[in-house]
């Protein structure tokens, strides 16, 4: 669990990294970025920055900022229980460079890897490079991750509704919404 302090600094600094990439933010969202380090407590190698836009029954529209070399770790948006289809989700890169991975045949020399002690809650490995202006569609119940590059990225994401709750993390030892 991160200190006030930290989550603090971690918001201002989203908010600098969003400004200087001409997208701008109400005072109110900025006060609302989730700092998430998924009750790892190493928000520096292992977390993520968003900003929800909106998230209704229907569909969602979010920024995710990663800083250097951060990664979200490896998880999936499963079908619900009620029989609604899992999460579809559109990344589109803003700045920087982001390294998704997603289940399918294996690259052979990646560009990055996940971080050394956690390597044994990661499988997927079939590397997608997203820089400025490209973007990439993750199917439903498809395991994936993702990692900043040298100079940390944005990212918007489209998708279909977001259940946070529901993502199944192949990392047990993760708590997406922490105390």
């Amino acid at each position: 669990m991160q200190t006030k302090e930290v989550v603090q600094s971690f918001r201002e600094k989203t908010a600098h990294y969003l400004k200087q990439a001409n997208i701008v933010l109400t005072e109110k969202e900025k006060s609302s970025i989730e700092v998430a380090d998924f009750g790892l407590g190493r928000l520096e190698q292992v977390g993520l920055q968003l900003i929800t836009y909106v998230n209704t029954d229907r569909y969602c529209a979010k920024e995710l900022v990663l800083f250097p070399g951060q990664t979200c770790p490896e998880h999936k948006h499963p079908n619900r229980a009620n029989g609604d289809r899992g999460k579809q989700e559109t990344f589109r890169c803003r700045t920087g460079e982001v390294y998704l991975y997603v289940e399918g045949e294996k690259t052979e020399l990646p560009k990055v890897y996940p971080p050394e002690d956690d390597l044994q809650y990661y499988t997927a490995y079939k590397e997608i490079v997203l820089r400025a202006g490209e973007q990439y569609t993750i199917e439903p119940d498809t395991l994936h991750w993702f990692q900043a590059g040298e100079e940390g990225a944005i990212v918007s994401e489209f998708s279909s509704n977001s259940d946070d709750a529901s993502d199944i993390f192949t990392d047990t030892r993760i708590d997406r919404l922490p105390k």
